[in-house]
């Protein structure tokens, strides 16, 4: 019997260091593009970039309207490249909003090496440079998924017109604790990305927007999540809804016109 928990023990020593190297390659999945790859929409768009320091560049897509209302700021989740995620614009310019999106390091054309301080700080960078052109009660902060961590942080430390979060998660160390359960994720993980932490200090009004049939992030995380400050967090349930398919809701798009119209 000793020997058996020896042999666990072990095991799960073992595969605590794999993960801990490889985590990378578990959260994040990136769909990489060459440098000259040629972007083609049929919405009027400029392609951007962001020197963030020598060596790191981040690539971004600004769908561009006459007279905007307002620009998004959008933070996708943890899979592909802006150039998948550019057929969500429509979703905001459709309503006189600008987009603006970005890759993280790694994806896409983005340039440099990831790790949690410098992934946030990138963003940080972005949101410095639209600042720069744009007046800051002009942008508002999304956060898709993944996005979510990144968006919550840039809203807890700038002062946009609003946060809208889809399918956000309470806790990213909790979510990947429910995928690895026999694991010390608490001590592994290496990117914590901490929404629970930085909703807090979000003082504009925060949407959230969840699915009640989302199975990856289910929408406790977002009860949760308004719980922290109902006052100032509104949760918005898309019934029905999964995960990656909010959008194929009529309902979605109607409170992201009455969110932007508002």
């Amino acid at each position: 019997m000793l020997n058996i928990i020896l042999y666990i023990a072990a095991g799960i020593v073992v595969l605590s260091i794999l993960a801990y190297f490889i985590q990378e390659k578990l959260i994040f999945k990136p769909e990489k593009l060459k440098q000259d790859f040629v972007y083609k929409y049929d919405a009027p768009f400029e392609e951007l970039f962001f020197d963030v320091e020598t060596g790191v560049r981040i690539n971004g897509l600004h769908f561009t309207v006459e007279k905007p209302l307002g620009l998004i700021l959008y933070f996708h989740g943890n899979s592909r490249s802006i150039k998948g995620w550019a057929k969500y614009a429509r979703d905001f310019y459709r309503y006189g909003y600008e987009v603006v999106l970005v890759d993280y390091r790694g994806f896409g054309k983005s340039t440099g090496k990831r790790t949690e301080k410098d992934m946030l700080s990138d963003m940080q960078f972005v949101y410095n440079t639209l600042k720069a052109r744009f007046p800051e009660h002009h942008l508002i902060v999304y956060g898709r998924s993944l996005g979510s961590g990144f968006a919550s942080k840039i809203a807890s430390d700038n002062s946009p017109r609003y946060l809208i979060l889809d399918a956000p998660y309470f806790s990213f160390r909790k979510t990947i604790e429910r995928f690895l359960p026999m694991l010390p994720v608490k001590y592994v993980l290496r990117f914590h990305l901490r929404t629970d932490k930085w909703i807090r200090h979000v003082n504009c009004h925060t949407y959230i927007l969840h699915g009640t049939k989302d199975w990856l992030i289910p929408i406790s995380n977002s009860e949760k999540l308004q719980a922290l400050n109902p006052h100032k967090i509104t949760l918005i349930r898309i019934h029905g809804g999964g995960h990656n398919n909010l959008p194929l809701f009529p309902e979605y798009h109607n409170f992201i016109r009455d969110i932007l119209q508002y």
